[in-house]
Formats: C-alpha cells, sequence, structure tokens
C-alpha cells in the first residue's frame, strides 16, 4: 500500500469520526433541548397552578372594615367586606351586631349577610370622590330563641307569612370616599362614609296593604363608615 492510500484512509478515518462526534453532539443536544423544554412545560404548569391556588386564597382575603349603625340590623354592627366586580363595583359584607335588650330579658346578637352595588364614582377635589347611588338587598337574623324560621304550633297555619328569625332588606344610598395619599398611608387605603335607607320584607308588605302607614312608619336610616385595606 502506497503512501498516497495511507494518507487516503487516515483522511477519511478523521472524517468519519468528526462526522460520528458531530452526530453524537447534536444527539445529546437535542436530548438535553428535550430535557429543559420538559422542565419548562413542568415548571409552567406549576407556575399556573400556584397562581390559581394563590389567587383562591387571596381571594378570601377581606378588603375592607365596615361600621354601621341602625338599618334594622342592630344598633351597631361591625364586619368585613370584599370587592370585586369591573372597577370593584360589587361588594360583599358579613356583619355582627347588637341589639341592646331594652325591656327584653337580654342583649341579642344578630349577623347580617350583605350585598352592595355601587356602578360610578364621581370626582370631586383632590382625592374626594362622591358615589351617588349605592344599591342592594342584605339578609338578617338574629341568635335567640324568641326568633323562628317555621311557624311554631301554636299558631294557626299561615297566621304569620313571615319568618321572624330571617328578615330580607333592601336599601339606597350614597357614599362620600377619601383615598388616602400614598406617602401617608399606614392601615387604609381609603376612607368612605355613607348613608343608607331600608326597608324590610314584613315592612314594604305592611305598606302596601295599609294606607294609613307613613314612610316613617317602613323606611329606617342608617349610617356607616368603610375603611378600605386595599
Amino acid at each position: 500500500m502506497t503512501m498516497k492510500q495511507w494518507s487516503f484512509r487516515i483522511l477519511l478515518a478523521i472524517i468519519m469520526t468528526a462526522i460520528s462526534s458531530q452526530a453524537w453532539a447534536q444527539a445529546d443536544e437535542v436530548e438535553i433541548f428535550q430535557v429543559e423544554k420538559d422542565t419548562i412545560v413542568a415548571r409552567t404548569r406549576y407556575d399556573k397552578r400556584l397562581d390559581r391556588y394563590q389567587r383562591f386564597w387571596n381571594a378570601l382575603i377581606p378588603r375592607n372594615f365596615k361600621f354601621q349603625m341602625y338599618g334594622g340590623m342592630g344598633l351597631v354592627n361591625i364586619g368585613v367586606g370584599w370587592r370585586y366586580g369591573k372597577n370593584h363595583q360589587w361588594e360583599t359584607d358579613l356583619l355582627f351586631g347588637l341589639i341592646p335588650k331594652y325591656e327584653s330579658h337580654s342583649t341579642k346578637v344578630t349577623m347580617t349577610l350583605k350585598e352592595n352595588f355601587t356602578p360610578w364614582k364621581v370626582h370631586l377635589k383632590g382625592n374626594l370622590y362622591f358615589q351617588p347611588l349605592s344599591t342592594g338587598l342584605y339578609f338578617n337574623t338574629v341568635f335567640s330563641d324568641q326568633f323562628w324560621t317555621h311557624e311554631p304550633s301554636r299558631y294557626p297555619r299561615g297566621y304569620y307569612g313571615f319568618s321572624t328569625r330571617v328578615r330580607t332588606h333592601v336599601f339606597v344610598g350614597e357614599r362620600l370616599k377619601l383615598y388616602i395619599p400614598e406617602s401617608k398611608r399606614h392601615n387604609f387605603r381609603s376612607i368612605s362614609v355613607f348613608y343608607e335607607i331600608s326597608s324590610c320584607d314584613l315592612y314594604i308588605v305592611s305598606a302596601a296593604t295599609n294606607s294609613y302607614l307613613k314612610p316613617k312608619d317602613y323606611l329606617v336610616l342608617s349610617l356607616g363608615l368603610i375603611c378600605e385595606i386595599f
């Protein structure tokens, strides 16, 4: 075998070795890329699940504290609220209140579930806004054995058409809202004062069936304060 033939074989072997090495390198790169790709996909799915998990629990955190007086739900009421919907137009409140014993045997505790709708607000000056319409409904119950859900047997059937334990109220009112500047915020983002005029199911039926009743007999005024956390 001549030197030229040996040189050709050596060059061919080098070329084949280089091609094989490149092929193995590409295969390894494809495998590594596939592993990295799978890892990225898995991490993305995990992140999405984590985001849903965090959004769910974050949604349960109250957005504000509310203090309300009167309104057919107790002399004083305090509770928490949540905001949602477009521009936070919808609110849900959970309030607990007290009814002094007056001429009864003891003070009573009430619970109120309230749904609010505030469709818009008007800028007045600086950080001050006016919400010309706040409306909605709420359900109020009293924790006491003196009130019942189903009519007791001691009354003729159909004597009372309403439960004395749960009252359904509708209301309409207005709010004045002040946003606290970021540099001065410590506990709250904004503070709102409001009033509401409400009536319950029993009062509305009584007003509709008794023409002698005046608005003061079936309409109730309430005042309140909302401290928005975030």
